[in-house]
């Protein structure tokens, strides 16, 4: 339900049905309402849109590169600071993280290993004594067994706590963390870059106007009250 649109709507049928009947109280009750209403409604649309002869509508759209300054600097500031990525890399108990490298090393071509050892073979003084058994040729039957065992090697390699210490200590080097924060920041801006005044506007009003619809009503509500009080008044 529309909030703004029910509450200005209901403010004008009250104001109406007041002047019919001629009666004040029920006339100034709407009358009220719906200018409260109408006010509050009017200023959540000129938070989006140009009013003419009104200095500060359209204030989002105008503010548009502030605006996406204040995302990248409360991205930059906030979250991707030097203490929240040494955080990151670290438990909460301030041990080292674990880097689990198990699936990226299973998806590692090590068949160019293989290669480069057989290679060496080749070059080497066992070459003439290997070219007894059929050459590099006779190694074949090895190249699956050698993958398979290069990867569990370094699976038990990269799952140590001292490989980890290490990861760790060169990711903390402050240049490192410079150059993780400038990427990050690249990013950022590349997406905020994407971003056209028209999205951005549709991503608050949609928003903003789930949420201060109730400012419309509460104008209204108000608005009455006074309109109220004014006809007991006068």
């Amino acid at each position: 339900m529309n909030k703004s649109l029910f509450t200005n709507g209901l403010a004008f049928i009250v104001t109406v049905i007041g002047y019919v009947i001629a009666n004040d109280f029920v006339f100034y009750t709407g009358l009220f309402a719906l200018s409260g209403a109408i006010t509050n409604t009017l200023a959540i649309h000129m938070l989006f849109e140009k009013v003419p002869f009104l200095y500060g509508s359209g204030v989002i759209p105008d503010r548009f590169e502030e605006f996406k300054t204040g995302i990248r600097d409360l991205m930059m500031t906030q979250f991707f600071t030097e203490q929240n990525i040494d955080r990151f890399l670290s438990e909460k108990d301030g041990r080292a993280s674990d880097f689990d490298l198990t699936n990226i090393i299973s998806k590692v071509d090590l068949e160019p290993a293989f290669d480069s050892l057989v290679k060496t073979i080749e070059e080497s003084p066992f070459a003439n004594m290997l070219a007894m058994f059929g050459g590099t040729d006779a190694l074949l039957p090895l190249k699956q067994s050698f993958i398979e065992k290069m990867q569990a090697s370094l699976v038990e390699i990269s799952s140590s706590d001292k490989f980890h210490e290490m990861v760790r200590a060169e990711l903390e080097q402050p240049n490192v963390i410079d150059s993780v924060r400038d990427k990050v920041e690249a990013i950022i801006n590349k997406r905020l870059d994407e971003l056209t005044p028209q999205i951005v506007k549709q991503i608050i009003q949609d928003m903003i106007r789930k949420h201060l619809g109730w400012l419309v009503v509460w104008g209204g509500v108000f608005g009455a009250l006074i309109g109220l009080v004014s006809a007991l008044l006068f």
